[in-house]
């Protein structure tokens, strides 16, 4: 059927395309009908997309649905766009994300006001994310990793709370100066080998083709490294770069923070996996560059579970597990095994659906209570059971319950960890534990204390429209969880080549840090940018 309509050679245009037009026709659509309009193109959005779980071929490396139209040619720009099997769960996680969002911004958003302009600005940021995870033009790339900047920016500063300009500023400086040192390493990578690509280029597949005809001298690779990873880090975020998120969480609305943490801050660690390692493997590689990034990832997972378990604000709480969570991420790429990256992936894509159904109950809660404070609630389980089970599973899921999605991708980072620096893994392992600790004291005051505050007595259960925002996620987290192979399958070919890359193209003996150049290059191996026609 797919074949039929040519499913395989629109669907990613439509997919970048399409929300814009949704932005368009919000804007125009007027109070009280905005948020129709933008959840209907949302929701179409996602049923496009669906299809790329069955139509995306999981046995085969390289790109796929790849195309390419010239855009700027005297600079060597051309629209580029392609998946993988790293972008295409998470471009699934964002189109299934934004409809949910939208759907349960309904009642914040008709009360702050601005309604077309909030849900044009929400689908504006749809456009930014998964043109991120299709870009195979690195101009193309840093265009859209730009576009999604300017839609939270306005999200957090205009619908956020007291605090709110401060919070958007903060988020905008700090990702927008890491976007400034990427965007050098990205000129000087393209005038460096625009003679061996035959004129200037951004082409991904064009500029990997030529490092391995051409490697980096190794102290370029720790340059650019330094470059690329900044950027980066400050979007997962990493320890010491996290301190923007705390607040931007706190300020932004409930649907800016579902956005926020279930989907940007897994652009960071895509650049990780899509630049950092098959650029620069020799500085990837690096003993010394390795045991850095392990280590800020090992204070990601237990420096912020500490300071998460004494936040008298849930939302805050939660904001600093996102920090934890995607610690785990770091080590597992960094562990530079098949496993670790699998489980990076699984972790990406449980903490999407976790910690973005944790951010939808706490916007629940604080449309009923208008509070966040842990200490206000207490024994509501028996007012709100429904609203109380599905806290209690996004929780479990969060913390890593086996049988639920944090427990596959947990298990696998470490075990992926452990592989390569087994001492590494056992301290991060001390995480899980962690995670316990700051999580289920939250659940037992809010839902299991006693009920002795009047307010809290006549509090309303879940609706409707709340059960179809949450179930899909629960959903999610729990498929994951009993049976992730579908989702391992389609990891596994693009995370098998790319440490297999990586390997291959790294130097045979760990340089020192004052060598100019690298060992020899290994026999060119173009074999992951092999184009799959559909």
């Amino acid at each position: 059927m797919f074949d039929a309509i040519g499913y395989s050679s629109w669907v990613l245009h439509f997919l970048i395309f399409f929300p814009l037009v949704g932005m368009f026709a919000t804007l125009f659509a007027g109070e009280g009908r905005a948020k129709h309009v933008a959840f209907w193109f949302a929701l179409i959005e996602f049923l496009v997309s669906a299809p790329l779980w069955t139509v995306f071929n999981p046995s085969l490396t390289g790109f796929q649905l790849t195309s390419s139209v010239p855009w700027i040619e005297a600079w060597g720009i051309q629209y580029r766009v392609g998946i993988d099997g790293i972008s295409v769960l998470l471009i699934l996680l964002t189109t299934l994300l934004t409809p949910v969002t939208v759907l349960g911004s309904f009642k914040y958003i008709q009360e702050r006001g601005r309604e077309p302009t909030f849900y044009a600005m929400m689908l504006l940021l749809e456009t930014g994310v998964v043109g991120v995870f299709m870009a195979l033009d690195l101009f193309l790339f840093f265009l859209f990793w730009e576009i999604m900047l300017v839609p939270m920016y306005f999200i957090i500063g205009i619908w956020g709370g007291e605090r709110r300009i401060y919070a958007a500023i903060k988020f905008f400086l700090y990702t927008a100066f890491g976007s400034l040192l990427m965007l050098v390493g990205i000129l000087y990578l393209v005038l460096k080998y625009g003679d061996l690509t035959g004129g200037l280029t951004f082409g991904y597949a064009e500029i990997i083709h030529a490092m391995g005809r051409s490697p980096l001298a190794f102290r370029e690779q720790v340059w650019l490294f330094g470059a690329f990873a900044l950027a980066f880090a400050i979007k997962v975020p990493m320890v010491p770069f996290h301190t923007w998120l705390p607040d931007a969480h706190v300020e932004a609305p409930t649907p800016g923070s579902v956005i926020l943490a279930a989907v940007l801050l897994k652009l960071g660690a895509y650049g990780f996996l899509r630049f950092l390692l098959p650029f620069f493997p020799a500085a990837a590689t690096h003993p010394a560059i390795v045991t850095a990034m392990l280590v800020l990832g090992i204070l990601g997972i237990t420096y912020t579970a500490w300071v998460a378990a004494v936040q008298p604000d849930a939302k805050k709480l939660i904001a600093y597990t996102s920090v934890a969570h995607m610690g785990f991420v770091v080590l597992g790429i960094f562990a530079l095994t098949v496993q670790g990256l699998q489980g990076a992936m699984i972790v990406m894509l449980s903490h999407g659906a976790s910690t973005g159904a944790m951010f939808l109950l706490l916007g629940m809660l604080y449309e009923r209570r208008h509070t966040r404070t842990i200490a206000d609630f207490g024994g509501l389980a028996a007012v709100m059971p429904a609203f109380g089970t599905v806290f209690v599973i996004t929780a479990l899921a969060s913390i890593g319950l086996p049988g639920t999605s944090g427990f596959v991708g947990e298990f696998l980072a470490l075990l992926g960890t452990f592989q390569t620096h087994p001492g590494v893994a056992v301290i991060a392992a001390t995480g899980v534990i962690f995670a316990a600790y700051y999580m289920l004291p939250m659940v037992q005051k809010i839902w299991y204390n006693p009920l002795d505050k009047p307010e809290n007595e006549d509090l309303p259960d879940l609706s409707r429209r709340e059960l179809g925002v949450l179930l899909p996620l629960v959903f999610v987290m729990i498929w994951m969880g009993v049976y992730p192979k579908p989702f391992l399958e389609r990891t596994e070919p693009a995370v098998t080549e790319l440490v297999e890359r990586v390997e291959s193209r790294a130097t045979a003996r760990p340089p020192r840090f004052s060598e100019a150049e690298p060992a020899p290059s290994p026999a060119e191996d173009d074999d992951h940018l092999a184009v799959v026609e559909q």
